[in-house]
């Protein structure tokens, strides 16, 4: 009997000794503490505690955390607007007051989560509710800003942090979707609308300035021609006057009547009428009145280009 009871007070002493030695895991902090009362922290690894004394009260992880939040919250003109969001947060340091304050500002895990997901939703629906219905899908990232300013201080006082906060969805009611799809496929109407004007209006200016252009040569291009005739008639005009003169000078060395000459260019105009005149009827003064009063002109006009 004695025996067993050396045997029994073995095996409590290397329990005790056992318990002295307590592992915490990468990650976690442990909170020790004694006859109910916080004492210290204990770091990841191997530590010492006093056995049957100290008791780990909580290990508090350090490592990032995130909830999914879906919530609802009223623009200042009264429209739904239904927010699906992801919240990730830490434990802010690993500093002893820090530790302490996660470890007993709450009951339990759960009652954390609560206040935080309320303190989120309660910042979102205040900064929408000052914001009307087609603001809230520009203004996501002023949102995101206006939380973290908000949340964190309160957090802090938790030893927590907001380290980001991303709002993955945000919807209207079908109402308000069915009526946010019709002004916008109203607005794309109305750009096409512009688009398409401003394109006929430049197709039609382009056309206009092409069509001038194209009168411009056309215009250009006749009155070289013109020109190019006008000196042609001019020099055939020249060319006729220095043939006749030429001719006339030497009929005078011949003792000849220059009206010969004459005489031949009107018969020679007959001639030409006759054979190219195509049909068409031409009224000549046969007589010997009408010859002489031809004639009379031709010299007129041959007197006149010799002046010149």
């Amino acid at each position: 009997m004695e025996q067993l009871k050396e045997y029994w007070w073995v095996v409590l002493i290397i329990l005790a000794f056992l318990s002295c030695f307590v592992t915490v895991n990468q990650g976690l902090i442990g909170v020790v503490t004694m006859f109910g009362k916080y004492r210290r922290i204990m770091r990841p690894g191997l530590n010492f505690k006093i056995p049957f004394f100290e008791q780990i009260y909580k290990k508090v992880s350090i490592q990032n955390r995130s909830v999914e939040l879906e919530f609802q919250a009223v623009t200042v003109d009264q429209a739904n607007v239904y927010f699906k969001s992801m919240l990730l947060y830490s434990v802010i340091n690993i500093d002893e007051e820090t530790i302490k304050n996660v470890a007993f500002k709450f009951i339990s895990e759960k009652d954390l989560m609560q206040a935080l997901i309320r303190t989120v939703e309660g910042s979102i629906r205040a900064f929408v509710s000052t914001k009307k219905q087609a603001e809230v899908l520009n203004v996501r990232r002023d949102i995101v800003e206006n939380v973290k300013e908000q949340v964190d201080k309160t957090l802090e006082s938790w030893g927590f942090h907001l380290q980001d906060l991303q709002i993955n969805d945000i919807t209207f009611d079908e109402a308000i979707i069915t009526s946010m799809s019709k002004v916008v496929a109203s607005n794309n109407l109305k750009a096409a609308a512009e688009n398409e004007g401003q394109a006929l209006l430049i197709t039609k200016t382009k056309a206009a300035e092409a069509e001038g252009n194209a009168i411009k040569i056309a215009a250009e291009a006749e009155r070289q021609a013109a020109q190019l005739r006008g000196q042609g008639v001019a020099l055939f005009r020249e060319e006729v006057a220095k043939g006749m003169s030429q001719a006339a000078e030497q009929m005078k060395q011949a003792n000849l009547d220059t009206n010969v000459i004459l005489f031949g260019m009107w018969t020679e105009a007959i001639k030409n009428f006759a054979e190219y005149g195509k049909g068409n009827v031409i009224f000549l003064d046969g007589s010997s009145e009408g010859m002489e009063k031809t004639m009379r002109q031709i010299m007129a006009m041959q007197q006149m280009d010799g002046k010149k």
